[in-house]
């Protein structure tokens, strides 16, 4: 921004994006610092290049004024971006002059110091913006489907921790259910051998208990015939020594 005594000018560098076979434009906007009337006037190095409208005009006191810069197309852009075209705008002020004045009333003589004006100028420079890089083109004949965006390294890494991490979860789920598998076959085989034993001891129970009682049963008949056989031989030796 300039801080000259009549005009303060914003910005002291003209930008232009560089777009091919477009009009590029870049603003200046002027304000009047002082209590009179300042006339303006826009020069340029290359007048054929660019298009300045209002080229000439009058501010009036604390007031403002833009100005339009337009740069005409350009077929090849500099490879170093660099621009040696510069601005110079001039302004003066127009004491004791009628308070209306209009572009029309601008001279040339305003702005000659040999005349004994009191010029201000202010120097402006341009400044070329590197055009924004396209999209990489798709080579012909590739089988890639445009529409969709194509997956980064970044994309394929997690994709491929993602599968990593889901085929780890999922060996961990066949071991945990192999190891349950395991633990239930397990179970079921003490149970059965549990079942087997226990019928088993119930049998061998049954069977002592019919032999107990057969035992209890078939002990008391026999030692009773025993007792009656040993009875009937004392009386029949008793009775043979009678006779």
């Amino acid at each position: 921004m300039s801080t000259g005594d009549l005009l303060e000018i914003e910005p002291l560098e003209l930008k232009f994006p560089l777009e091919s076979k477009k009009l590029i434009s870049c603003s200046l906007h002027l304000l009047n610092k002082i209590e009179e009337n300042v006339a303006f006037k826009v020069k340029t190095t290359n007048p054929k290049k660019y298009c300045v409208r209002p080229n000439t005009g009058v501010v009036a006191p604390h007031s403002t004024c833009d100005v339009l810069v337009t740069m005409q197309n350009m077929k090849d852009f500099p490879t170093d971006l660099q621009c040696k075209d510069k601005f110079l705008v001039q302004s003066v002020s127009l004491s004791g002059g009628p308070s209306t004045l209009s572009a029309k009333d601008i001279t040339a003589e305003m702005f000659s110091k040999e005349s004994g004006n009191n010029v201000e100028e202010c120097k402006l420079r341009v400044v070329y913006i590197a055009p924004a890089q396209p999209p990489s083109p798709v080579p012909e004949g590739s089988d890639e489907d445009t529409s969709s965006p194509r997956p980064s390294q970044f994309d394929h890494h997690n994709a491929s921790s993602d599968l990593t991490m889901a085929s780890r979860s999922l060996v961990g789920n066949q071991n945990r259910t192999s190891d349950t598998s395991a633990i239930l076959s397990k179970l079921t085989q003490e149970k059965n051998r549990s079942l087997e034993e226990n019928k088993k001891l119930r049998q061998e129970l049954e069977v002592v208990r019919r032999e107990a009682s057969n035992r209890r049963s078939g002990g008391f008949s026999l030692m009773f015939v025993v007792s009656m056989a040993l009875v009937g031989i004392f009386l029949g030796y008793i009775l043979k020594k009678k006779v």
